[in-house]
């Protein structure tokens, strides 16, 4: 792996402090920086970089999967003292050109060669602005050296906006090295829908509308928006949400076996999906949460908390039904819902296999149907339901289980998906990320319904805190002589 240094806008922020410095120490402890490496976290506050290796520290103690056991003077020789802090305010040009110098100092010291990741933990509104300074003091070169630049969520607020951002990130940083993060597709599981597809003979054969009744993804949060309100009622959680998470989830479940495994070849698949993509407007349920009561507490309706707009019509909970017109996927429904103030946390992706014919055993209209799940998080695995005879005289069918749970690996102990993005942006291998065109397509799917709820007049259901979201969402697979499955147990 190249060297290199990683410059952290944002580098006193919560996603940097929960996130990002706990990932970094995690592949340092398993060999995986490079041996020329150093962070520097850039911010506004007054500070030292003494005082970030001293809060890099806690943020390991306090977030990381493998908590710290040594103190600072034994991890300051080898790891602390590859962090830097350098204070610039994002708006002040002036400032790019000597933030420049101090990473060439830093070049010379760790044998760096000029290599950056410039890692964007900022608010969207600031990704142009830090992009046209760096090129505009060349700071962007690639040239015996090589740039990247990674873009968190959300990339846009709609196709539009979009369209604006990634020309104004193209002035400064070629297609081949922006990496637009989705930590989803960081997640263990879901790295591992397409190997658990094309790796088993006994799933590609059945993966079709011959076998497959419908497919469910859900990814449901018990918390509500917190402080994020002034972010939520610009974004909502479609946008927040379906546009990225679900809509990537959805192309790793439907895509077709790529040529081969680069990265390019799988991307293309992906694209193909969500070109194909179909709804209709009868199709797709709004809703907000409300007050409701969750282990004897009260909880606040989204309407109450802070930054919100009183009369606010911002969807916090979203179902749709889709399809993908194609002869694999040809009838068959694919069920999406999210929400916030739900019962349970979890996202998973469920698929439920058609009945066979019904003679013999399918003559008992009490037989369960075969399911096969996805857990993405919680305890991550993969779960498949099946029937078989119960032991005993008699002819009961039961249904059982298999299951297989990432963490029960012996020693193994999960990555986050920090650590594999931020790996694999070093590794200049963009597999993991989102290509122009997906998100293109992304937001011209999810515009289309935006127009649709901007111009209808009624209300937006209210559900209850702690339920399931509104009626309509049941009601959605109701008409279909179906039903949402809850949080999958073994």
């Amino acid at each position: 792996m190249d060297p290199c240094i990683l410059v952290i806008f944002g580098g006193t922020g919560d996603l940097t402090r929960r996130k990002l410095y706990p990932a970094l120490c995690n592949l340092y402890r398993e060999g995986l920086l490079p041996e020329g490496f150093a962070v520097v976290s850039v911010g506004r506050r007054d500070l030292s970089s003494e005082q970030v290796r001293e809060t890099v520290m806690d943020s390991i103690n306090e977030f990381s999967r493998q908590p710290c056991s040594c103190n600072l003077e034994e991890l300051e020789q080898s790891f602390l003292n590859r962090f830097h802090y350098y204070k610039l305010d994002f708006a002040d040009s002036t400032g790019y050109g000597h933030l420049k110098d101090f990473l060439e100092e830093l070049d010379q010291e760790y044998n760096t060669a000029g290599n950056r990741v410039f890692f964007l933990a900022v608010a969207p509104e600031y990704f142009s602005e830090i992009s046209n300074d760096l090129h505009n003091h060349n700071m962007v070169i690639n040239n015996g050296s090589w740039q990247r630049v990674v873009i968190e969520k959300p990339f846009g607020q709609d196709l539009d906006s979009a369209l604006v951002l990634n020309a104004e990130l193209r002035k400064t940083f070629g297609e081949q090295n922006i990496y637009r993060i989705d930590h989803y597709l960081g997640k263990e599981m879901a790295q591992s829908i397409m190997v658990m597809r094309f790796a088993n003979a006994f799933f590609e054969p059945i993966w079709n509308n011959k076998y497959i009744d419908h497919v469910q993804i859900s990814i449901c949060e018990t918390d509500g928006i917190g402080t994020r309100g002034g972010y939520y009622e610009q974004s909502g959680a479609l946008r927040d949400m379906v546009q990225n998470h679900m809509m990537q989830l959805l192309t790793l479940v439907a895509m077709e076996p790529p040529v081969d495994l680069s990265t390019e070849a799988i991307r293309d698949e992906k694209v193909k999906v969500l070109r194909s993509l179909s709804v209709k407007r009868e199709d797709v349920v709004r809703g907000q949460y409300g007050e409701g009561i969750v282990d004897g507490q009260r909880l606040k309706a989204y309407r109450d908390e802070d930054k919100v707009a009183p009369d606010s019509n911002m969807e916090t909970f979203a179902a749709l039904k889709v399809f993908i017109e194609n002869f694999r996927w040809a009838q068959v429904p694919f069920y999406l819902r999210t929400g916030k103030r739900l019962p349970h946390k979890y996202a998973e992706i469920l698929i439920k296999f058609k009945k066979i014919p019904g003679v013999l055993y399918f003559k008992d209209s009490s037989l369960n149907p075969n399911i096969l799940t996805i857990r993405v998080q919680p305890d991550e695995g993969i779960f498949l339901k099946f029937n078989t005879k119960n032991p005993g005289p008699g002819q009961t069918i039961i249904p059982v289980s298999m299951d297989f749970y990432q963490h029960e690996i012996d020693g193994f102990n999960s990555p986050e998906a920090y650590e594999r993005l931020l790996h694999d942006v070093m590794r200049g291998d963009s597999t993991l990320f989102t290509r122009w065109d997906e998100v293109e397509y992304s937001w011209r799917f999810v515009d289309q319904i935006e127009r649709w709820w901007h111009t209808s007049n009624e209300p937006i259901p209210i559900y209850a805190s702690g339920t399931w979201g509104p009626k309509e969402a049941d009601l959605l697979m109701k008409n279909d002589g179906r039903e949402w499955f809850g949080p999958t147990k073994s």
